[in-house]
This record gives structure tokens, C-alpha cells and sequence, in this order.
């Protein structure tokens, strides 16, 4: 069913690249590989131990990398500031004192409602200096998911902006107890329990300050996005930043002079660990734009800020699809290098757009929130076979299972769909979900990490993305995963973006209804809808192509970048829409 596209692989040499790739040889680096090796590849603490902002910006105060820009934030009204890692270091201690100053103490619960402003980074870098633990959340969150998680997560200071305060916190203010500080950017009041975070700022202390924090204590709680059920709060460790700043080098090729730019919010998890976390322990200048996705502003941003690596989400790449190749032309984007994307599987075709329009295929990767970093990529030094999320890390052991009829796990074989599992025991990986041990205990099974995402592996070794295990759709005893459905979709011409739902039918159980966004040029007709159901039978076969296509003017998505096919499939269906709080307002 997957289109030729797909057969034809990116070829790579490493000998020929303009900056020589962190791993050159992959199956050496996999052979050889040691998480331990891998922990004293950074300085940890020096009594023992290790803390994430230590090893993100105090281990380079001592070399040459302290002078330089670590930060670079791009405000909306056209500002820009720059933070070196000397000043991070400095700031972020005057954070940490502040925070003390406050009440917080080693393991209580920092949050963030912010968009991407500096004082959300300066905030995670002083609670983890202190001991404490960040729990960053998304600024369109409403006023019910910043309950949720706030209360759930025992949230003690709450760091936000005015506007974000009014809107989304005072509504509930008086349902959480927990709650004892709100700390605003932008406002010079000082109430009871509401305080100027600029003003505390600047009167705080500004000497070292580091805890002694432990390889398993408590650093960062990610909450998922809540799509279905009520939200789960991952907890992940100081530990964690081994893997950041191994897959930061391995899978996104970071170097120290590279000039880095990761679109990803905060709020979510790629926003932190590769938004905050890997680049700087590379040492690397992070670019932070606060706006919004636009098409002309984002190639504008690659050509003024000569950015190196640029780490993006699918929704964005497909965004620029649709805004044409032409626009690209108009910049000088010369200094890019490396491409890659995260967030839901990318298309074959969008890796195709990249290698012929940008003149750089785009790598596709793979984690979630539980796993705390990327797992399966594409390197910059091995071939790429466009739609596949590429090979494991070094360090990580991933591996295709099938339950027999007693329970227990077997291996499939190669080419069989089954549900994508991890070996634990690397850094990054979750330690449990807060307050919820048994839900925790069900994620593994004979000793090995269940990712509920289906997935086949080839003979090669690389790896395929099928559907999520409740995306599936079941039709006339065809199991059908919604990627292969949408990929194929998106070969046509007219196509923008497609997302599919299985929708109940009394003779096939399910069948498969696809909505799509059009490219410009394009009208959504009737004729239109007949031509896009022709063109996915051809591809896919009548039993797996959609028996029914609406075409739409925009699909729903998160400020993530999901399309939220849960959402589409509820209003199909007249059920409840549940959380919008995350849809992208277009």
C-alpha cells in the first residue's frame, strides 16, 4: 500500500558533509555505547551527583562558551535580547534565591503558564538550582486544564503573565489550595500572594546556588496532553539529562557553534528537553521566538538568525508545503545544515519537499512524554527511507511485540505490525506517573516499556510508524492505520493536509472517513471529493481507502502540532468536544 516514495531511500555520506557528524558510523557508535560512559562524558556535581541546570549552564562558566550567546530571544514587537550563559548563570541564581525567599524548598512544584519569554527558561533553571521541581504548562491552556494539572501536580508557585492570570487562574483561584505564590512578569503589583517577579528579581541574591540533587530525585513533571481521560503527570529526573544531551549531539547533530532553533513551546515536552535542556548542555546559541507560526517570518528567521539545525513539527513543515515553493526562494537560508521534526509522524512526501525545495531532507524522530527524549531518528549520517521514523539511539533497545492468546509478549517478525516497545533503563525514561502507581505498572509488560503506538520494522532495522492503538480502525476485519491512509492523500496535488477517523458503520463495524485541507489553487467540489476517493483506492486499495472525504478549510490541531483527530471524530459523531484548550486558533 505505501507509495514507491517510500522505496526510494535519501542516500548519505558522511566523508562529504560540510560539519562531520556526531556519530559518522552508527552501527560502531551502537556497539560501543554505554549510558555510564555517556554520564561522564558530563561533569556532574562536585559532590557527587547531578543537577540539569548545573550541566546546562554552570559547567561551561569555566571554558570558552561562558561569553557566549546562550539565549536569543525574538519578542513580538521586534526586540531582541541576548542571555550568554554567564548571564543565565547569574540570573538564574538570582531566580533560585528569590524562589528560596518564597518557601519553596528542594522538591516542591514550580509551574509556568508563559508563553516563550525569557522568564520562563530563567524560571526552570532556578528550580532546579534549588532542588525543586518545574512543571511547565501551555499558555492556551483554559482555566479547567490549568486546574487539573496545578492541582494534581501539589503546584505551590505559579509564575504567569497578567493577561494569562485574569483569563486563565483567577476563575480558580479560590480551588487551589495548594497554590500559595503567583509571581507576575509584567505587572508591578504586589497583593497578598500575587507578587512583581521583576521586582523580587532584582532584590534577590545573586550568589551561587546549586543543590545536591541525586541522579533519581524529582526535576521536571509533564503532564500529556489530556485528549482522552483526565491528565497524566510523568515524572522524570535529574538523571534525565544524560539522554538530553546524548540524543541532542546524536540525533540532532548539535555541535557547540551551531546557532539552534527548536519551534516547540515549553508547555509541551519537546519544549523543554530540546527547547531548554539539550541545546544548552551542547553549549550551543538557542534561538526563542515568542511569535507565532508564520510562513514569510519563519524563513525570515532562518535567513537573520543564520540558523545551523532547526528542529520543527510536521504540521509546520506541511504549513510551508502549502505556502509554495517559490517563498523559500526569497532568503538566504545557506547557513542551514540540518533539518528535523517531531511531534506525529512525517509524511514521505514532506522529507521529498525538503530534499528538493529547502536542498535538506527532513529527519523524522520519535519519542512521546513518557520516554523524555528522542528514541528512533533519523541521523545525520545514515540514509533516510522517507515516512519511516528512522533507527534506534544508541543505548536504546526498541523491538516490535505482539500479544499471544495467553497475554504474554512475543517479538514479532520482521514486516508484522505490533505495538512499538523499549527495553527501560535509560536516563530519560518517566518514573512513574504522579500519584497513580498502578496506571504506571500497566505501561510495562515482561520487562519491557509498551509505547501503545503500532508500529513494523523491516529488514533493516528501520522502523514504521502504523497508528496510535486506539486510532486504529477496524473495517471489515482490515485493521487500517490513519498515517498510511493520510500519507497517501497528501501524494495528490490538491492536498495540504488530511487526517482520518474510523466511523461506525453497521455491515463494516468502521469505515474510513478522511477530511483534508486543500492547497490554494484548489476548490473544495464535489468533483474535487470524487477525484481525491479515485486517487486513494488506486493507491491503497478499496479496502483500505476511505469510503468518505470532507474536505474542510482547516484541520483541527494543537498548538503542538497534532491534528486532533479525537476532536474531528467527536463532532462527527455529535459527542462531546471534551478540552479545546490546546486547539490552535487559525
Amino acid at each position: 500500500m505505501r507509495d514507491v516514495i517510500a522505496n526510494r531511500p535519501i542516500r548519505k555520506n558522511a566523508d562529504r558533509m560540510p560539519v562531520k557528524p556526531n556519530m559518522s558510523n552508527y552501527e560502531r557508535e551502537r556497539l560501543g555505547f554505554s549510558w555510564a560512559a555517556a554520564a561522564k562524558g558530563l561533569a556532574g556535581l562536585p559532590n557527587g551527583g547531578i543537577n540539569i541546570a548545573h550541566e546546562a549552564v554552570e559547567r561551561h562558566l569555566d571554558t570558552a562558551v561562558a561569553g557566549r550567546v546562550a539565549l536569543r530571544w525574538l519578542s513580538m514587537s521586534g526586540e531582541v535580547r541576548d542571555f550568554t550563559y554567564r548571564d543565565l548563570s547569574d540570573q538564574s541564581n538570582r531566580v533560585a534565591h528569590m524562589l528560596l525567599q518564597l518557601g519553596v524548598a528542594k522538591g516542591d512544584r514550580v509551574f509556568t503558564l508563559l508563553g516563550r519569554v525569557p522568564e520562563l527558561y530563567l524560571t526552570a533553571l532556578g528550580a532546579w538550582k534549588l532542588g525543586a521541581v518545574f512543571c511547565p504548562l501551555f499558555s492556551a491552556f483554559g482555566p479547567e486544564p490549568v486546574h487539573q494539572r496545578i492541582t494534581r501536580g501539589d503546584g505551590k508557585i505559579l509564575v504567569t503573565s497578567a493577561r494569562l492570570y485574569r483569563r486563565r487562574v483567577l476563575p480558580i483561584r479560590d480551588r487551589l489550595p495548594s497554590l500559595e505564590h503567583i509571581l507576575l512578569v509584567d505587572v508591578d503589583t504586589d497583593e497578598p500572594g500575587i507578587h512583581p517577579f521583576h521586582a523580587l528579581l532584582a532584590n534577590a541574591d545573586d550568589t551561587p546556588m546549586m543543590a545536591q540533587t541525586r541522579p533519581e530525585d524529582m526535576a521536571i513533571l509533564h503532564f500529556t496532553s489530556g485528549t482522552t481521560g483526565m491528565p497524566k503527570g510523568a515524572v522524570h529526573v535529574h538523571e534525565a539529562v544524560v539522554a538530553h544531551n546524548v540524543t541532542g549531539r546524536y540525533a540532532l547533530d548539535l555541535h557547540p557553534d551551531d546557532v539552534f532553533w527548536c519551534t516547540a513551546d515549553p508547555g509541551w515536552v519537546t519544549g523543554t528537553s530540546y527547547g531548554i535542556i539539550s541545546p544548552l548542555t551542547v553549549g550551543v546559541t538557542n534561538i526563542i521566538d515568542e511569535s507565532e507560526f508564520d510562513a514569510e517570518h519563519w524563513y525570515q528567521t532562518l535567513q537573520d538568525q543564520r540558523v545551523t539545525v532547526w528542529y520543527t513539527a510536521p504540521t509546520a513543515i506541511r504549513m510551508l508545503m502549502k505556502a509554495g515553493p517559490e517563498l523559500p526562494k526569497r532568503y538566504d537560508l545557506s547557513a542551514l545544515r540540518f533539518i528535523a521534526s517531531v511531534g506525529e509522524p512525517l509524511n514521505p512526501e514532506a522529507v521529498i519537499w525538503g530534499n528538493e525545495v529547502l536542498g535538506l531532507p527532513i529527519h523524522d524522530n520519535w519519542w512521546q512524554t513518557e520516554t523524555g527524549g528522542i528514541m528512533i531518528a533519523n541521523f545525520a549520517s545514515t540514509d533516510i527511507r522517507p515516512g519511516s521514523m528512522g533507527l534506534p539511539l544508541p543505548g536504546i533497545t526498541a523491538a516490535i511485540m505482539q500479544r499471544r492468546d495467553d497475554g504474554t509478549l512475543r517479538e514479532a517478525i520482521e514486516g508484522e505490525e505490533g505495538e512499538l516497545a523499549l527495553r527501560p533503563g535509560w536516563p530519560s525514561m518517566f518514573r512513574g506517573y504522579l500519584y497513580e502507581e498502578e496506571r504506571y505498572r500497566k505501561a510495562f509488560a515482561d520487562g519491557w516499556y509498551l509505547t501503545g503506538d503500532l508500529a513494523r520494522r523491516d529488514g533493516d532495522g528501520y522502523f514504521w510508524f502504523v497508528g496510535r492503538a486506539d486510532d486504529i480502525i477496524k473495517s471489515a476485519g482490515h485493521l487500517i492505520g490513519p498515517f498510511e491512509v493520510e500519507s497517501a492523500l497528501i501524494e495528490h496535488e490538491a492536498v495540504a493536509e488530511a487526517a482520518v477517523i474510523g466511523k461506525p458503520d453497521p455491515v463494516a463495524g468502521e469505515i474510513v472517513k478522511a477530511f483534508v485541507a486543500l492547497n490554494p489553487g484548489f476548490e473544495a467540489t464535489e468533483a474535487m471529493e470524487r477525484d481525491l476517493r479515485g486517487f486513494a483506492r488506486k493507491r491503497l486499495g478499496p479496502a483500505v481507502a476511505p469510503r468518505e472525504i470532507e474536505i474542510l478549510e482547516t484541520l483541527p490541531r494543537t498548538r503542538s502540532g497534532k491534528i486532533m483527530r479525537r476532536l474531528l471524530k467527536a463532532r462527527e459523531l455529535g459527542l462531546p468536544e471534551g478540552d479545546t484548550s490546546t486547539l490552535e486558533r487559525m
